[in-house]
């Protein structure tokens, strides 16, 4: 069993447990007789219960805007992180051997130029071009099988290497954050508590006519924009909160400063 169902066995489990323990609790009133039916809308239990959905919905409503919105944070950080090491790499080429700094330079470009293009719009979807890792590790596998002579061309071998593994680092965490979604079945609670926060009044038993049923209907609306709102923001490359590729083109133009267009 994976760790995911088992957990959602384990929720289910607490649900049935947690509902059988208050029935089994009004069951045990029931039959003592010490307590009177409590059928009021605005009663102990009706207040007892609408306090605590309300509590619960806005849990797991902060865990569903929370969790997105720091993985995008993460991730926005994390490309920065690539495309300067990607600029890095670009200044470190310099000193290499023969033709080998047009190479590699002219390499990044159209690495990062292919992420910028290509692979972007695919990231949205949650997913990433496998041509972007292989492209990198032929890059990584050419300046490897470079033959240097000399402390300025090994440091600057040595310098490049790091800065690509530095890329491919951080490509394979822009990789997980692309695919990252909330915790399972968060969103599925929160259009759940969310519904029942909604039609809890009428459950409890008001039948609340011409304007008193404004404020109903604003909450309702309110509930629903809130809810579309964690499905829009669960993706960290698409929605309102969606990262951009601003990082890599101010890499490109980065190249064209440092090199002048080579």
């Amino acid at each position: 069993m994976s760790f995911g169902r088992f957990f959602m066995v384990a929720y289910t489990l607490s649900v049935v447990a947690a509902v059988g323990a208050v029935a089994l609790t009004a069951l045990i009133f029931r039959k003592v007789k010490r307590a009177e039916e409590d059928r009021d809308p605005g009663g102990p239990s009706a207040a007892h219960a609408g306090a605590m959905l309300s509590a619960m919905f806005l849990l797991v409503f902060a865990i569903a805007i929370i969790v997105p919105w720091t993985t995008a944070d993460a991730a926005r950080l994390n490309t920065h992180t690539e495309s300067q090491a990607t600029v890095d790499a670009y200044w470190a080429a310099d000193a290499l051997p023969g033709t080998a700094p047009q190479d590699v330079r002219r390499a990044l470009r159209d690495y990062v130029t292919f992420v910028v293009r290509d692979e972007w719009p695919l990231m949205a979807e949650g997913r990433m071009d496998p041509v972007g890792a292989a492209r990198m590790d032929e890059l990584r596998g050419r300046v490897t099988d470079l033959q240097v002579t000399g402390d300025k061309q090994e440091n600057a071998k040595t310098a490049v290497l790091e800065k690509l593994s530095a890329i491919s680092t951080a490509r394979a965490q822009r990789g997980a954050d692309a695919a990252a979604t909330p915790p399972a079945g968060l969103l599925h609670l929160t259009i759940l508590t969310g519904v029942l926060v909604a039609v809890f009044p009428f459950l409890a038993g008001a039948r609340p006519k011409g304007l008193a049923i404004l404020p109903l209907l604003a909450t309702a609306a309110l509930l629903g924009f809130g809810i579309y709102l964690t499905w829009d923001i669960s993706h960290a490359f698409a929605g309102p909160l969606a990262v951009g590729p601003q990082a890599f083109q101010g890499a490109l133009q980065e190249f064209a400063r440092i090199g002048g267009g080579v």
